[in-house]
């Protein structure tokens, strides 16, 4: 009996499309030198194809009208980790798959181990590890004080073995570290690679939707910080969380960058310590952490991260440049706005700083992605500029337009609630934010324009 051949296909590794034949560049999403060859095998095999057609305890297909779905019937629970269930929209949904990224070394297997720990008292949870031993993960719990009890663990990187375990234990939180490290007998690829990670994503996301199963996924992420692997994971998912930290820091933050159960770029807080990750209550305190002494180049600025307002500083130095380019340096904001609003200040406040280095930080190692901090950015260079301290009870924020006006922001009576309850007196704010009942024991400064926010300053 001739053997039969094997076929091949061609997988974009940006947005996983596939071709029959190879070229140049991908007709999706026109990336140049992206296909990858992948081989298939002449016929799946029998576990793949049950693992496929279904799986014990799936409902019928059956039509129904979106007002007869009940929404009581998966109603979510706690993770048992405050933090994690506001990013998360307000807890884990039964039948959801999310995908958990982040640098090595950020915390990822340490927060999954702690909910698995914490979760496994109350439900079924199965922890499947591929990258590290159960010797290896056992230490780990044991070092961090986890209640180990009730918790079921596997080793094991092989998809059709990894669900017949599931099939048998019939989880009802399945923890799995990482899709990387899965793979399919029935392609010849490497694990990791596009087809391997699209494959093995697919069945596992299949798997919890049938049985309602909570999917908690753990991917890699590239150089650059986005999660490894092909584009499509990110669409099949329900989440795609993202923890974030610097190596050096004993903060994470983790946010949501999609999320079909609750906000988008929802932010938690947590502290690296030698017990774990333990969620921050209140994240406007840690970050508001300064020296007593008045210094120029500081304000304090009200942003808002996903459901709730977050009260950081914004720290500015401007200094005589001896290069012919003045450098433009922005960590934690967008440098390209930081352009911007220097333009706008010579413009429409007079002052230039076109020979001068222009150094921007927001403290604590936050990523601030909205305009509300534009005023907060302007006030702080031109501390710095013209060494002008600013008062420490001040608050700042706004959106400066490129006429010079002053543009109103969401949310700001909750930004200015949020200020008061840290003792600030003063708030420097777009007319259109004034609350139309004053604040007890906070003065509110409403401005229109960029030359009436800077006269305020002194």
């Amino acid at each position: 009996m001739a053997k039969a051949k094997a076929k091949s296909a061609f997988v974009c590794s940006e947005c996983g499309a596939d071709y029959s034949k190879w070229q140049g560049q991908c007709s999706q999403c026109h990336a140049w030198n992206s296909l990858q060859e992948m081989r298939l095998a002449a016929s799946p095999n029998r576990a793949l194809k049950d693992a496929r057609s279904g799986f014990a305890g799936a409902t019928s297909t059956q039509v129904q009208t979106l007002a007869s779905i009940d929404l009581q019937q998966i109603p979510r629970f706690s993770s048992a980790c405050a933090e994690f269930d506001r990013v998360l929209g307000g807890g884990l949904v039964p039948g959801s798959a999310i995908l958990l990224g982040g640098h090595p070394g950020a915390g990822k297997s340490t927060l999954l181990l702690q909910t698995a720990c914490q979760l496994a008292q109350a439900y079924p949870v199965l922890y499947v590890t591929g990258e590290e031993s159960l010797q290896q993960v056992a230490m780990r719990a044991h070092r961090l004080h986890l209640p180990t009890q009730g918790l079921q663990m596997l080793a094991e990187t092989h998809v059709e073995a990894l669900l017949a375990a599931a099939q048998a234990v019939q989880p009802k939180i399945l923890i799995v570290d990482s899709v990387q490290t899965l793979y399919l007998e029935e392609l010849s690829s490497a694990p990791g690679s596009v087809a391997q990670v699209r494959e093995c994503a697919a069945l596992l996301t299949r798997f919890a939707k049938q049985t309602h199963t909570v999917l908690l996924l753990v991917g890699h992420v590239t150089k650059d910080g986005s999660l490894a692997g092909p584009k499509v994971l990110e669409h099949m998912m329900d989440a795609s969380l993202l923890l974030e930290g610097e190596s050096d820091s004993r903060y994470r933050t983790l946010r949501a960058h999609k999320n079909r159960f609750g906000a988008v770029n929802e932010l938690g807080v947590f502290a690296m310590l030698d017990t774990g990750l333990k969620a921050v209550k209140n994240p406007s305190a840690l970050f508001l952490t300064r020296s007593q002494a008045q210094t120029c180049g500081s304000a304090v600025m009200a942003t808002w991260e996903g459901t709730r307002p977050l009260l950081v500083e914004v720290q500015a130095l401007v200094d005589e440049s001896s290069l012919g380019n003045p450098r433009r340096v922005a960590v934690g904001l967008d440098a390209n706005r930081l352009a911007m609003l220097l333009a706008v200040l010579h413009r429409h406040g007079g002052l230039f700083t076109g020979d001068q280095d222009v150094f921007l930080n927001v403290a604590g190692g936050i990523r601030v992605l909205e305009t509300s901090a534009d005023l907060a950015v302007i006030c702080a260079v031109v501390s710095s500029l013209r060494q002008i301290p600013l008062a420490a009870d001040l608050l700042i924020f706004g959106e400066v337009g490129l006429s010079g006006e002053i543009r109103p922001v969401p949310s700001g009576q909750e930004r200015l609630k949020e200020a008061a309850k840290h003792g600030f007196k003063r708030a420097l704010v777009p007319q259109a934010n004034l609350p139309r009942e004053s604040l007890p024991d906070m003065q509110l400064i409403g401005v229109t324009c960029l030359q009436e926010a800077l006269e305020h300053l002194g």
